[in-house]
């Protein structure tokens, strides 16, 4: 048996089982066994084995797409643009403080989904209960993060490369502010906050490095002695593997990090007196245009 990853509307993707040995390859339309009947959706992968164990059940794939499946998936797209319209004009009808961003239809037309934002909890009983009126069919409304709204929506990121959340992330995981920081970043939201206006989830790739490699080397705010010098170190530049030092002076001098670890081997560092010597550790409040507090998450 198999285990194959399909791709229904963006990000949604989930694994089943190929339990009837089907000759699935990726670029392929499969029907698979959804909550309340059928759906169907693009195989990407196919795999002996899940590299981590499912948190439900796997439900399985029933066979491959059909021609008319696969024009009938097309027609739901469109139906799902007649739908939002639908759904955002009785939203405003019910005066709700809620933003309808996407719809999802189900193959065999047994479910539709909103998926909506909103600053708290809303209570929409009366919307699903018009809109069910409406489409004469179950409906499901549930709310998502700004992350998760911007994940919905094909973009490019400040580097020039398609999201991560919607090319290949499947989970997101927090990032914070002090990410930035350890890696000498500027701490300007053009320049770490993503799509969604949260802060970048690729802040977190390259942070293990540099962890790793400043646990060799004093940080920014600590007095090293150095060829018989107390200086302070004024910046760490990860990239040319540089470290700057100033003395009392101000007397400029850089060292490599082989330079300083042999140094630091010697006892180079000088233990830290008072708390004004050492490094403000001080979080920032990193602001947006509007003056508001740059969220780290969601």
């Amino acid at each position: 048996m198999t285990y194959v990853e399909v791709l229904f509307k963006l990000p949604r993707r989930e694994y089943f089982r190929n339990s009837r040995n089907l000759d699935l390859v990726p670029g392929m339309f499969c029907v698979v066994l959804a909550e309340r009947g059928e759906d169907v959706g693009l195989v990407i992968s196919v795999s002996d084995h899940l590299s981590a164990k499912p948190k439900a059940k796997l439900r399985e794939v029933l066979r491959l797409a059909s021609d008319n499946e696969i024009e009938r998936l097309k027609e739901n797209r469109k139906k799902e643009r007649e739908a939002l319209d639908v759904c955002r004009e009785k939203v405003q009808r019910h005066n709700l403080a809620m933003k309808v961003v996407d719809v999802e239809n189900q193959l065999d037309g047994n479910k539709i989904t909103f998926f909506f934002t909103a600053e708290e909890r809303i209570d929409f009983r009366k919307l699903v209960k018009d809109l069910a009126a409406t489409f004469r069919t179950r409906i499901e409304l549930r709310q998502i993060g700004a992350r998760d709204e911007a994940r919905r929506f094909p973009g490019y990121g400040i580097c020039g490369k398609t999201l991560c959340c919607t090319a290949w992330l499947k989970e997101f995981e927090p990032v914070s502010l002090k990410m930035a920081k350890d890696q000498n970043l500027p701490l300007t939201p053009s320049k770490i906050s993503g799509a969604c206006g949260r802060l970048m989830c690729c802040l977190s790739y390259e942070l293990p490095i540099y962890k790793d490699i400043a646990r060799n080397i004093p940080s920014v705010g600590q007095k090293v002695c150095c060829r018989g010098v107390t200086a302070k170190v004024e910046k760490v530049d990860i990239f040319k593997e540089e470290i700057v030092l100033v003395d009392k002076e101000k007397k400029i001098t850089t060292m490599t990090f082989d330079e300083i670890v042999r140094e630091l081997k010697r006892g180079a560092l000088v233990p830290q007196g008072d708390a004004s010597e050492a490094a403000d550790e001080t979080e920032e409040s990193v602001l947006n245009p509007d003056g508001e507090a740059l969220p780290e998450d969601d």
